[in-house]
């Protein structure tokens, strides 16, 4: 396995990272994956044996099930906290998590929880929100990368980056990142943090493929010259 530091943080991190969007498969997440929790345990050691010590997941992944089975799966390899990188993040709405014989009752107070106004986003409230519901369901005091999962246009950048700076400063978070922001929104946001003096950004995660190449244009060149590391998926 080969490895990196993250951007220009010394964080060292294996450039595989191990994304857990299949783990759960609850709601909508069935069509990406459903992997139980033996199967993820399985997964999560054979990956850190071979040398990853990255893992990604997010809050939204199977409504939560993702961040509960990761964190479930390190415990359960006996996998120390300063032995791995831990990613998550935070931005959509996560629904409640329904047993199949849930009641009438109990799916009533779903459908009145998913009817909530400030449960998604970028607002200071939910992030200050998200991080710790994140950390409930993995199970741990901190994760290691905190991402933004896309761009709020009804919320400011600078209370974005306001409010990622306190989830740092709390020690909630050690790093804090991106997801699938064009390049003029990443620049802004690293210029708020920079005349601020808050946490900046250290990574963006991105897609890139051979059929889906549109970061070389601006992203990928702004990620170099900023010191951004690039996550693609």
């Amino acid at each position: 396995m080969k490895y990196r530091t993250l951007g220009r943080t010394g964080l060292v991190v294996s450039e595989i990272c191990f994304g857990t969007m299949t783990f759960g498969g609850d709601g909508f997440w069935r069509v990406v994956g459903a992997q139980d929790q033996s199967t993820a345990d399985l997964l999560v050691r054979r990956a850190f044996d071979a040398g990853v010590n990255f893992f990604d997941t997010a809050d939204v992944y199977a409504n939560g099930l993702s961040e509960r089975i990761l964190g479930e799966a390190l415990r359960r390899n006996g996998l120390r906290r300063d032995e791995v990188v831990i990613a998550t993040k935070v931005h959509g709405r996560v629904s409640d998590l329904l047993p199949p014989e849930a009641t009438d009752a109990q799916r009533a107070e779903a459908e009145r929880r998913a009817r909530a106004k400030n449960v998604n986003g970028l607002s200071r409230k939910h992030i200050l929100d998200g991080i710790d519901a994140s950390l409930a369901r993995l199970g741990l005091d901190h994760v290691d990368l905190y991402q933004i999962h896309g761009y709020d246009p009804l919320t400011p950048l600078e209370e974005v980056v306001e409010a990622l700076d306190a989830v740092v400063r709390a020690g909630k978070a050690r790093y804090v990142g991106l997801c699938n922001l064009a390049a003029w929104q990443t620049a802004k946001a690293l210029g708020i943090a920079e005349r601020r003096g808050l946490a900046r950004f250290a990574s963006m995660q991105m897609y890139y493929s051979l059929a889906g190449r549109d970061i070389e244009r601006e992203v990928a060149p702004l990620a170099q010259s900023e010191g951004l590391a690039v996550l693609p998926w």
